[in-house]
C-alpha cells in the first residue's frame, strides 16, 4: 500500500487513545501498552486502516514519552501486521494478513431452526396489524386507474410523490414532486444514488461503523471506502475527523445516518448536521443521507424539538440526497423507499433506471401513500415507537443482569444497541451464540477492514421474556468463547412463536 486513505494529527491520535493507553504500569512496558493501545483502536474501527500516522517525536511530544517509547510500538506494530512503513512517507494504519473480514450478511435460517432460534440478526418488525390489511383494501380500491396503463412508473406514482413532498414541505423544507423518486426500498435508492455519483473506482465516504448492507453494496460497485471513526458515547459525528477526510481525500460520495445511526444509535445535533453539509459542499462531495430511522424518537421529551433534516441546511440543494423508507416504522416487506434531491438528480436517477428495475411494485405504492394521506402512517409510528420502546428496555435491562461487563449505551431511538463485549471476539460469540439459540451479527459486519471484532450489534426486535432468554444465551455464548469451550446447551423447540 503507497497511499492512505486519511492523515490523524499527533494530539487527535492521543486523544483517541485517551484511556486505552496509560505508559508503564500493571499492564508492562510503556511501548507495550502504546502498541495495545493503537491496535485496540485499529480492531475497534476508531482508528480506520490505512491512516497514516504522525511522526514519532511529533506523537512522543504529545503523548510525553520518549521517542524511543514511540519507535518500539511502531515496531510492535509493524511485527504484528498492523502498521507498515516506507522511509520517506511516514507509516501508516494496516489489517494483518490473512485475517477474516467477515463483511456479508448472515445467511437465511434453514426451516428446522425457526421455531428454536431467537433471530436478532435483522433490525425489522412485523407488520402492524390490521394497519397492513387496511392498507392494501385501500390500494386495490385505487388500483384502477394504474391498471389501465402499462405499469412501469421509473420516477413513482405521482399520488406517492405529492403525498412525500408534502411530508418534506411540513418538516419545514418545500418540497416539489419533481424532487421525489421511488425505489424499491432504501437499498434500491443508495445503490441508484451511488451508480450516479460514485461509479467504479470512485472514493466514498462512510462512518465506522456504518449499515453492514450498504457497506457491501459500496464494496461490490467497486467503490474506495473511506472510513471516519464515529466519537464515542451517543455523540454521533466526529467533526474534525469529517472536516480532515472530506479535505484530504475529497470522496465523490459520502453516506451517513444521522438520525439514530445504524448500528451505534447516534443521533446528530443541529450544529453537526450543519457543519457537515458545509464541510462536505467545500469538497464538492455529494452527502447521501439515510432518513430509514427518522420517525423512531423513543424518547422525545415534551416541547423538545425534533432535529432538522439535514437537507435543510443545504437549501440551494446542491450537496444534500436524503433517502427514506417504509422499512422499519412499517415493514420492510412492502418494499418502498424513496430519494429526495434536487430535480435534476431525480431526471438522472430515472433516466438510469431504465437499465435497472424500471419501477416499484405499483400496489404498494398506492399502499404507501393511501397510509400518508389518510392517517395512517402517523397510527403506525405511535404503534412502532411504543413497542420498540419496551423491546429496547428490556433488551437493556437483561444485558445489566446477565452481561454486566459488555458496556453499551442506550440510545434515544432507532432500531440497535451497540455493544462492547468485554473485551472478548464477537465473532467468536455471534459464532458460539448461533450453536446455543441465538443469531447476532458480529461488529466487523459493520466495519472496514475486520475493525469492531470486540462488539456486536443488537436490535430491539423482541419482547419481554423472549429479549431475556436471548441476553441469557449470549451469556453462556460469552462464557464459554471466555473458557475457550465449544459448550452447547440444549435448546427447547417450540420456545419462539
Amino acid at each position: 500500500m503507497s497511499q492512505w486513505t486519511s492523515t490523524v494529527g499527533a494530539a487527535q491520535l492521543a486523544r483517541l487513545l485517551g484511556s486505552q493507553y496509560r505508559a508503564g504500569g500493571p499492564r508492562g512496558p510503556a511501548y507495550r501498552a502504546l502498541a495495545d493501545g493503537v491496535r485496540l483502536l485499529v480492531m475497534e474501527g476508531r482508528l480506520p486502516v490505512a491512516a497514516r500516522l504522525p511522526a514519532e517525536r511529533e506523537l512522543a511530544t504529545a503523548l510525553s514519552v520518549s521517542r524511543t517509547t514511540v519507535s518500539a510500538a511502531f515496531e510492535a506494530l509493524r511485527a504484528d501486521g498492523f502498521l507498515q512503513s516506507r522511509r520517506g512517507s511516514g507509516s501508516w494504519t494496516a489489517a494483518p494478513a490473512g485475517r477474516p473480514l467477515p463483511t456479508r450478511g448472515l445467511d437465511p435460517l434453514p426451516p428446522d431452526a425457526a421455531g428454536t432460534m431467537i433471530d436478532l440478526g435483522y433490525a425489522a418488525l412485523p407488520a402492524p396489524e390490521p394497519l397492513l390489511t387496511r392498507a392494501f383494501r385501500a390500494a386495490l380500491d385505487d388500483l384502477a386507474p394504474s391498471a389501465h396503463t402499462h405499469g412501469d412508473f421509473p420516477a413513482g406514482l405521482p399520488a406517492l410523490r405529492q403525498a412525500l413532498a408534502d411530508r418534506y414541505t411540513a418538516r419545514g423544507m418545500a418540497t416539489m414532486p419533481e424532487q421525489i423518486m421511488i425505489t424499491t426500498g432504501a437499498m434500491g435508492a443508495v445503490a441508484a444514488i451511488s451508480r450516479l455519483f460514485a461509479p467504479h473506482g470512485e472514493r466514498v465516504a462512510v462512518e465506522h461503523p456504518s449499515y453492514a448492507n450498504v457497506l457491501q453494496l459500496l464494496r461490490e460497485a467497486g467503490a474506495r471506502l473511506v472510513p471516519v471513526a464515529m466519537s464515542e458515547g451517543l455523540g454521533g459525528w466526529d467533526l474534525p475527523a469529517w472536516r480532515q477526510v472530506l479535505r484530504d481525500t475529497a470522496p465523490r460520495m459520502a453516506y451517513v445516518v444521522a438520525d439514530f445511526h445504524n448500528p451505534t444509535g447516534a443521533l446528530a445535533t443541529d450544529g453537526q448536521r450543519r457543519a457537515l453539509v458545509t464541510a462536505a459542499r467545500a469538497a464538492g462531495t455529494v452527502l447521501v443521507v439515510d432518513e430509514t430511522m427518522s420517525d423512531l424518537f423513543l424518547d422525545r421529551r415534551p416541547g423538545e424539538p425534533v432535529p432538522s433534516p439535514v437537507a435543510s441546511f443545504d437549501p440551494g440543494g446542491a450537496t444534500v440526497v436524503t433517502v427514506g423508507s417504509a422499512s422499519k416504522v412499517f415493514w420492510a416487506g412492502m418494499r418502498i423507499g424513496w430519494v429526495r434531491a434536487a430535480p435534476d438528480v431525480i431526471r438522472r436517477l430515472t433516466a438510469a433506471r431504465a437499465y435497472a428495475d424500471l419501477g416499484s411494485p405499483v400496489l404498494e405504492q398506492l399502499a404507501v401513500a393511501w397510509l400518508m394521506t389518510g392517517g395512517g402512517w402517523e397510527e403506525a409510528v405511535a404503534l412502532r415507537r411504543e413497542q420498540v420502546r419496551g423491546n429496547r428496555d428490556a433488551l437493556a435491562g437483561a444485558l445489566r443482569e446477565h452481561l454486566p461487563d459488555w458496556e453499551f449505551a442506550v440510545p434515544r431511538g432507532g432500531l440497535t444497541l451497540w455493544a462492547r463485549t468485554g473485551g472478548l471476539s464477537g465473532s467468536r460469540i455471534a459464532e458460539r451464540g448461533e450453536g446455543l439459540g441465538v443469531r447476532v451479527p458480529s461488529g466487523p459486519r459493520f466495519g472496514v477492514d475486520g475493525a469492531f471484532e470486540g462488539y456486536v450489534r443488537l436490535p430491539f426486535t423482541v419482547a419481554g421474556p423472549v429479549a431475556d432468554e436471548a441476553v441469557r444465551r449470549l451469556a453462556a455464548a460469552t462464557r464459554a468463547v471466555g473458557a475457550g469451550t465449544a459448550a452447547r446447551a440444549d435448546i427447547p423447540r417450540g420456545y419462539i412463536t
